[in-house]
């Protein structure tokens, strides 16, 4: 609940502080509210507060996603939306735009990033356009969820081209790839190691010293060079990033000539890295 109300308040500071003063439509309900509350402004004599249009441009959303998916599917969902359009209405109107747009878009993209990124931890999103491809995603199936958000995405990004012009667009560019990055880094927190295989004459005294010295587990697989011919052990050790040195120190003082290489693992569970496979939910 803390994270969902953190995620959800950073989300609604970053719309109405930053991207919406700056012009920066970067897709969702929120991108399309700010180019409404300008057009509206503009045009007519009643601008469209950014917290009405996310009420109002969600609630069919809403109503389409619980019919087709179930209510239980959409609850945090809910909860998110209404904490972010309630604090779109009595969050106090101020702007935190430089005046340097490359600093602006950078920023926004963090916040906003990180609001989103505390979201998906909880199983949430902050609706809109996600919502939505979840609901187009029951009738047209050969499309996935997530090229649909693009698609979506990228054509509420188009209207605010015609709506702020082009270099306000490449801006909010700049803020969506950003906000993309932080997501990442948010939702692999914990999770990202490192895997290293070592290749080694001597791999018995290198899996001992790791084991004892570094306390991390090994597996062993048997393996065969095919050049020439010879069985070997194949040591996997996956590590954190830091254990990597003192990894290589160990190789190296056993068998200089060892094979040794280090690829990245996206998401490790269990015992040294996150022990609860639950603790995400």
């Amino acid at each position: 609940a803390v994270l969902l109300f953190c995620g959800a308040t950073l989300t609604a500071a970053a719309t109405k502080y930053i991207l919406d003063p700056a012009g920066l439509v970067t897709g969702g309900i929120s991108g399309l509210s700010i180019a409404i509350r300008y057009l509206s402004g503009t045009y007519t004599r009643w601008e469209i507060p950014l917290w009405l249009s996310s009420l109002v441009l969600n609630i069919p959303v809403f109503l389409l996603a619980i019919r087709t998916n179930g209510f239980r599917t959409v609850l945090r969902t809910g909860c998110a939306w209404l904490i972010i359009t309630a604090e779109l209405l009595f969050l106090p109107d101020r702007s935190f735009v430089a005046d340097n747009m490359l600093l602006t878009s950078i920023y926004g993209g963090v916040f906003f990033g990180a609001g989103s990124g505390l979201l998906l931890m909880t199983h949430a999103t902050s609706a809109g356009t996600d919502l939505m491809a979840i609901v187009l995603h029951s009738k047209f199936r050969e499309i996935s969820q997530g090229r649909l958000v693009q698609y979506l995405d990228g054509m509420i990004v188009l209207l605010g081209a015609f709506v702020f012009g082009i270099e306000h667009t490449l801006y909010a560019i700049i803020s969506v790839f950003i906000m993309g990055k932080v997501i990442d880094v948010i939702l692999s927190r914990g999770k990202s190691a490192k895997m290293a295989m070592i290749i080694s004459s001597r791999s018995d005294e290198i899996a001992k010293e790791i084991l004892t010295v570094m306390d991390r587990g090994l597996t062993a697989l048997p393996g065969r060079g095919m050049y020439s011919g010879e069985d070997r052990t194949v040591l996997i050790c996956i590590c954190t990033a830091r254990d990597i040195v003192m990894l290589k120190d160990i190789v190296k003082k056993y068998d200089d000539k060892a094979f040794f290489t280090v690829g990245q693992v996206n998401e490790a569970m269990g015992k040294g890295f996150l022990e609860n496979w639950n603790t995400e939910d």
